[in-house]
């Protein structure tokens, strides 16, 4: 470790996946790190609500890329196992249609059997299509791996170095240079397939007929593995929390930062909302990076990154938890009823920037998925429809909001899946998602991925104020649990690299880089 880092105080504002993950990284290599959180919990967007009783989560629901938890863990001699339980989800999601009620597909983590699925729902050439496709997202990821996922700001330039000899030609390789709904052309002829495999479009907040092809690559990550967290993911985020607290970070909830104080040498500090100054050498932003960018932490960070255009938001949401009985389709844990067209429904998102008039619904059945376990007679669901960033400047009224759950239920309902008996429900729009993250106007996801830069237009980990750096889902390497924490590794061995480089006493050992092994 660096002998003098103490030395150093360094703060993380925020108390996301991407801030915990930081603040492990900085405080197994010796930092002393304080941690603010303006909420009275941690976790950031991977939030629960109470209904009846039980906790419902509110934010992802969806565990990939396991193995960035794996190494965080390992990296201070812990095994993941011994702080959450996990299990593989054999099945990754069950898909219906309206126009087709009670009548499923299913997408295993096994290929096989999703073909074989396929090959019964949609005729032979459309799983041979299948395979093919899976072959191509695994391409995507061995090229993207290296250039984009390991590297701290990627450009195209870096992206052209780290490709070696494939050249100018991994562009092609990554699928880039179109649209990831015209891809799947490429392999399905079934409509439905195609709106299956568009979806991962919205795992960015993103349009399938904007986004590059190069998103593909979520096929590939999902179906190495999904994995269900005991508890639900708020689990995951506790146990971050409670790794950090053994490493000596000091976390504090409850208190919100004002103004991220700076000099004419850079940060030196942050300013709480009761008036309270804590001095610090670095300070790691785990927000939306437009709250930088539009001074709403200070004029002197205004100009560290830019803020995040309106018209470049990612996709926000209207979601509805509550405890109901269910009837019709059997539920899985993770199910997505598709509406009849899908163009429609983002031109109706991106380009006319309102609620879709039929929207494709997402169900997440929390008391399902585990092996050998029932649901209850009344279950959890959180169902959650896209909606517009727009929840700075709208606010959403209740008739708006009930319209939208009666469209959801009339929605479901065609699909073959009915809910009664409802419990009391906890709604969530644009606008609340915009007063928990501030300056998004209810953005989840930064910034939509919406063309071929896309990629390398989003903000590195350091800014252009010294001793400032961005970790989460705004930043590279972009949404999503896994690359929200990379980005916090990201950020951490940016910090320890510019703290190796000024200090005078020199290393004594090493903070462990970016990957562990």
């Amino acid at each position: 470790m660096l002998t003098s880092m103490r030395k150093n105080e360094i703060v993380v504002v925020g108390a996301g996946i991407g801030g915990l993950t930081t603040a492990i990284e900085l405080a197994r290599s010796g930092a002393s790190v304080t941690v603010l959180e303006k909420s009275a919990g941690i976790g950031g967007k991977v939030r629960t609500v109470s209904v009846d009783g039980r906790e419902i989560d509110v934010g992802p629901t969806v565990l990939t890329m396991r193995w960035v938890f794996d190494e965080l863990f390992a990296s201070v001699g812990e095994r993941l196992e011994s702080f959450v339980e996990l299990e593989a989800a054999e099945l990754l999601a069950r898909h219906v249609w309206v126009n087709q009620p009670g009548r499923a597909l299913d997408l295993f983590q096994d290929v096989e059997r999703s073909a074989d699925a396929i090959g019964v729902f949609a005729g032979p050439r459309e799983a041979r299509g299948y395979v093919a496709f899976t072959e191509h997202a695994r391409r995507i990821f061995e090229t993207v791996e290296e250039p984009f996922m390991r590297s701290e700001k990627p450009s195209v330039g870096s992206a052209l170095t780290l490709a070696g000899k494939l050249g100018t030609s991994i562009f092609s390789r990554i699928d880039a240079h179109r649209s990831l709904a015209r891809s799947l052309g490429d392999f399905f002829r079934d409509p439905r397939l195609v709106q299956l495999f568009s979806r991962y479009a919205t795992y960015t907040g993103s349009s399938p007929f904007l986004a590059p092809a190069t998103l593909n690559v979520i096929a590939h990550v999902e179906r190495e593995g999904v994995w269900l967290v005991r508890g639900g993911m708020a689990r995951l985020a506790a146990a971050l929390g409670e790794l950090a607290t053994r490493l000596g970070v000091r976390v504090r909830n409850g208190v919100e930062v004002s103004e991220i104080l700076v000099k004419s040498d850079g940060v030196h500090g942050v300013e709480l909302s009761t008036g309270e100054r804590i001095d610090a050498s670095h300070v790691v932003h785990n927000g939306d990076v437009s709250a930088l960018g539009t001074g709403l932490l200070g004029k002197g960070v205004r100009r560290a990154v830019p803020a995040i255009a309106p018209a470049d938001r990612s996709l926000s949401a209207l979601t509805f938890s509550f405890v109901a009985k269910t009837s019709g389709f059997a539920l899985d844990r993770h199910n997505v009823v598709f509406a009849g067209d899908y163009e429609r429904e983002f031109a109706e998102l991106f380009q006319r920037a309102r609620l879709p008039a039929e929207p494709t619904v997402y169900v997440c059945a929390q008391d399902r998925g585990f092996a050998g376990e029932s649901a209850p007679d009344r279950e959890r669901l959180f169902c959650l429809v896209n909606a517009p960033a727009d929840g700075d400047v709208h606010t959403y009224s209740n008739a708006e909001i009930e319209e939208c759950e009666a469209r959801m239920l009339n929605l479901l309902s065609r699909a073959g899946l009915r809910v009664s008996e409802s419990s009391v429900k906890v709604s969530n729009t644009p606008s609340d998602f915009a007063r928990l993250f501030p300056a998004t106007g209810g953005a989840l996801y930064g910034a939509a991925t919406h063309g071929m830069s896309a990629s390398f237009a989003r903000s590195g980990s350091k800014t252009k104020v010294r001793g400032l750096y961005s970790a989460g889902g705004s930043v590279h390497p972009g949404a999503g649990v896994p690359m929200v924490a990379l980005s916090g590794k990201l950020a951490a061995a940016k910090v320890l690299a510019d703290l190796a480089s000024t200090t005078q006493s020199g290393w004594t050992g090493t903070h462990g880089g970016i990957w562990t092994s």
